[in-house]
């Protein structure tokens, strides 16, 4: 698979990997993989499960070193700058009897690394005063204003998501990664979180990574595609990537794409592949 070529010193380029490769337990994951991701762009990383997608989200935050090859993630080697970034890891449901607001879970991304949860009667002044205006503007943002006073446990599957992300977001990271976000979600919050992803990727300019399972909820507000399998990556415009030709050969089975009429693509027979690498549990 060919990489596409990077090494640019754009200030605009929020993650850039040059041939990079990822050895875990002595095998490789992937290899000659050349990516570059700018700010306000929303990039999904595709591909089937137990390929290294989830490796190279795990790369980018410096939490799994490369073996081969270089990366820049803010203009320094990954890991450095992690507190610049917005992580929503792949999780399950809160149980039904956690008792945590939505606006404290979110506000626990401001300084829960500190302190935990909040109280104000305890802190008050205008740090309190800041990071409570903090919160309810991206409580905002992502729209969980009807719910954010709710108990965590008592929310949808969609309405703890957009709060996670509001979490992630709180402290103004140029860079948002997201993994499998979309995992667990009826097909209405899928769409709706998707929209979600994608505004505040152009309206707050944040560049976003995004682990996806299912190209088609956030096909229609996507950037930049890359493709993992075969033990390279395949990276370029959805147009470019999401075709018959490329996703049957990176598959290696029949997948057919085509255009609705509203003009917008649509991957049909994608395969349910089961993972088979730990790092993608």
């Amino acid at each position: 698979m060919t990489p596409v070529e990077s090494g640019t010193s754009d200030a605009n380029v929020v993650v850039a990997m040059n041939d990079a490769a990822v050895r875990v337990g002595g095998r490789t994951i992937w290899s000659h993989v050349s990516i570059e991701v700018r700010a306000g762009q929303f990039v999904a990383v595709l591909g089937p499960n137990g390929v290294g997608k989830s490796t190279l989200l795990k790369a980018v935050l410096g939490l799994i070193p490369l073996s081969e090859g270089s990366a820049s993630v803010l203009g320094a080697a990954p890991g450095e700058h992690n507190d610049q970034i917005g992580y929503v890891p792949q999780r399950r449901s809160f149980d039904s009897s956690a008792r945590i607001r939505g606006r404290d879970i979110v506000r626990m991304g401001y300084d829960g690394h500190r302190w935990g949860i909040a109280l104000p009667q305890w802190f008050p002044g205008s740090a309190s005063r800041e990071a409570n205006r903090r919160v309810d503007e991206v409580i905002d943002l992502v729209g969980a204003q009807a719910y954010a006073d709710r108990p965590i446990g008592q929310c949808s599957g969609g309405e703890q998501q957009r709060l996670l992300i509001a979490q992630a977001l709180v402290r103004r990271p140029p860079l948002l990664v997201l993994d499998e976000p979309l995992d667990s979600l009826d097909v209405t919050n899928q769409a709706s979180v998707s929209a979600l992803i994608e505004k505040i990727s152009t309206v707050a300019g944040v560049a976003v990574m995004m682990v996806a399972h299912d190209v088609n909820p956030i096909l229609p507000y996507l950037d930049e595609v890359i493709y993992v399998s075969g033990g390279g990556a395949l990276s370029g415009t959805p147009e470019d990537v999401i075709t018959t030709e490329t996703l049957s050969a990176l598959y290696g089975t029949a997948i057919d794409v085509l255009t609705d009429r509203t003009g917008r693509l649509v991957v049909v027979g994608q395969p349910d592949i089961h993972a088979t690498h730990e790092d993608e549990r």
